[in-house]
Order: C-alpha cells, then structure tokens, then sequence
C-alpha cells in the first residue's frame, strides 16, 4: 500500500482513468482492459447480483454476465468530480435488452436508459474500490413485479392503494395556483403516469416582487418517490424563503444539505431552479443534475440553459454552477421532466433530446407550446400508449412587445 501512495496522479488523470473504465465496458466487456485498470485487490461495494463476489474476479464476472443480457450498450458520461483519490461520475447507460433474461424481466427487445453514480477510489495508478447507486436494479425490480402482480388479485389491490397514496401526496405538493405576473405567461402541464414517479414542480414568492421557479424528479416510483419529492418541495421552499437572496445556487446548496439527513441513502433528487426579475426578464438559474431546459430565441433558435451541478441528496458540501439568461418579449422557456424524453412508440425508439428541442425550435413562439408538445408525443407513441413515466412541462413566456 505505501508503494502505491508514491504513484501521484492528478485529478484529471484520474477522471481520465475511470472514462477509460467505462470504455472497456462499452458493448462486450473488455476483461484484459478491466484487468491492467482494476487493482489486485479491487473491491466493489455495489453488488450487480445477489450472488456476486466482492473481489476483482467476482466483478468481472459480474460486469460480463450483465452486459451479456444487453446489445448497443454506451456509457453517456454526464459530469465528473474529482477530489483527492476519488472519482465520482454521473452518467446514463442506455443498451438494447434483446439477449437473455436477467433478474426475471425477459428480452422486450427495446432501448433501456439507466442512471447511475458511482464513485472510483483510485490508488497507484489502479481503481481499488468502487460503489454508487442508479436506477437499474429499482426498474428491472418493477417490471418483473408488474409481470408477477398481473396473477395476484390481492398484491394487485395493494399496490393500486399504495399508488393512490402516493398520488394524493404529490397532488397535494403541487401548486394549487400559478402565479400571475403581468407581461408573462407561465403554463404548467403535469400528466402523472398509474405507475406514479417522483416529478414535481414549484413557484416561490421572493422579494422585489421576483419569483423562483423549479421543476425536479425524485428517483423511484410510487409512495417512496412521493414521499421524498414532498420533502424537497418542502426543503426548496423553505431554503428559497430563509435566504431570499437571488441566488439559485445557494437555494440548492442549502436543500442538498438538509435533505442529505431526510431521505433514504439510495434516494436522490434532480432538479433545475431558476429566479426570475420579471421587470428586466433576467433569469437566473442552477442545476442539480436536471435534464436541461431550452430557451426559444425570437431567431427561432432554440438554446439549452446548461450549468453543472449533482443530484440534491448525494453528498454533502457540492457546490452549483450559477447562470443568468435574459428573456426578451415573445421568447420563452421550457422546462420539462424525462417522461417526456423516455416515451417509447410501438418500435422501442425513444423521443430523445433532439426531437423535443426542434419542436421547441419550430413552435417555440405558440401561446400553447405545452399542448402542442404533448400532441407531437401523442402522435409519436400511437394509440393504446402506456405511458411509463410522470410527465411534467413547465413554459416561461415573455409576452411579445405590442407594437
């Protein structure tokens, strides 16, 4: 161990290593590249089976029994932190499970998207630990539940409780009201799935007549995702009122820091927060790992609002990159949760990023955006659609100049 502390690496060589991690992993797993990047004496303290073995051998195992079960695997890095040894990346695995069953959910033949976090403890030039959380093991649970209730009257009828309970608790979150802000126009459009998800979304009343604006998704389904998406309504609420200053990023910085201790340690939260000066059309914002929001420019551009920042909810002390955009009259904002995204039509293709920021682009400058966005959904999913996530869009208008 002490020879290994004499290999000094720098933060970014070490980011450098895990990217090299994951590409190793990309469609089959690469054994003799894991070998040469994991330690003699690695250790994974997540496990990908029941059965798996803590050890370096037992993981790649592990890694090549897994991405076995799926084709076209990617690893899409979103953000990376390094501090001293450690490694931490947030980052989407999106793979095609078209190969064998795993964890009882057979073959669908369809695109899959998990999100995950790990972090890497890098030692000597070697990954020696691992350990994160994502949402692949709660999803595949789900589904292979949904397969096992359809026999079950009883469980059938317990679960049907449980989610109208959780659908009275993020019903009873949500704002009963919107805000009536003259020379804007703010338009919320919340369709909750059967099986509800954690989306939320919120408006603060802040001085100088500003208003704060969040929309977020809480891991998990049902009365656990209700439960924890309640608490940071609560926790935004009361962070944005106890500063009100015009900082979106200490708004996040201190519900990261309460909620830490309020929810479950496999639980976490994104979220995107925004502080709007209606008088100048100055809004600033931050990002808790949220998918981003477009802005739709009278150019008819459409232009993402980016900033970097993790998941509420994680670890303690993160830090949220601040940014300010200006809205002039006829521009607008949107923003929106990943149910929208992660719709699936009859083919298994997903609606994706592309196809949501060029409808944004072509009717960006519609009084009725959130409809005419849900109607372009509907259309792609085809009659009969099951809708697989909450569905949450929240539009920002400038009213046009009158002339």
């Amino acid at each position: 161990m002490a020879r290994r502390n004499l290999f000094y690496m720098s933060a970014e060589e070490n980011k450098a290593l895990v990217r090299r991690f994951f590409e190793a992993l990309q469609g089959k797993a690469d054994l003799e590249a894991l070998d040469k990047l994991l330690a003699p004496d690695f250790v994974s303290r997540t496990k990908l089976f029941p059965d798996q073995q803590p050890g370096r051998e037992g993981y790649k195992r592990a890694m090549a029994d897994l991405l076995a079960t799926f084709s076209n695997t990617r690893f899409l890095i979103e953000e990376q932190v390094a501090e001293g040894e450690k490694v931490m990346t947030r980052f989407i695995l999106r793979a095609t499970h078209d190969r064998r069953e795993i964890m009882g959910v057979a073959p669908t033949g369809r695109e899959v998207s998990f999100k995950a976090v790990f972090i890497h403890r890098i030692s000597g030039g070697k990954i020696v630990d691992a350990w994160g959380l994502g949402t692949l093991y709660s999803e595949l649970t789900g589904q292979r539940l949904e397969q096992e209730l359809e026999q079950e009257k009883i469980e059938r009828e317990r679960i049907e409780q449980e989610l109208e309970v959780a659908r009275r608790i993020q019903q009873a979150s949500l704002p009963k009201e919107v805000p009536e802000l003259e020379g804007w126009e703010i338009s919320p459009h919340y369709r909750p799935a059967r099986e509800v998800g954690g989306d939320f979304y919120d408006f603060h009343l802040l001085s100088e007549g500003r208003l704060g604006l969040v929309v977020g998704d809480a891991t998990g389904k049902g009365v656990p995702a209700a439960l924890v998406m309640a608490t940071t309504c609560g926790m935004l609420q009361l962070a944005a009122q106890s500063l009100d200053s015009s900082s979106p990023s200490e708004v996040l910085a201190r519900a990261n820091e309460t909620l830490l201790s309020r929810i479950p340690a496999n639980m976490f939260v994104t979220c995107f927060y925004a502080i709007l000066d209606p008088e100048s059309g100055r809004l600033s914002y931050a990002n808790a790992g949220h998918d981003l929001p477009y802005l739709h420019r009278t150019s008819g551009e459409a232009e993402e609002l980016r900033a970097r920042g993790m998941p509420l909810g994680l670890m303690p002390g993160m830090g949220y990159e601040e940014k300010e955009s200006t809205l002039q009259a006829g521009e607008a904002a949107l923003f929106y949760t990943d149910g929208i995204v992660e719709a699936h039509n009859p083919k298994g293709e997903m609606f994706g990023f592309p196809r949501l920021q060029a409808l944004v682009a072509e009717h960006g400058k519609e009084r009725s955006l959130g409809e005419t966005l849900l109607e372009e959904l509907y259309s792609f999913t085809g009659e009969g659609w099951e809708q697989e996530d909450d569905i949450t869009l929240l539009t920002l208008r400038r009213s046009a100049a009158r002339s």
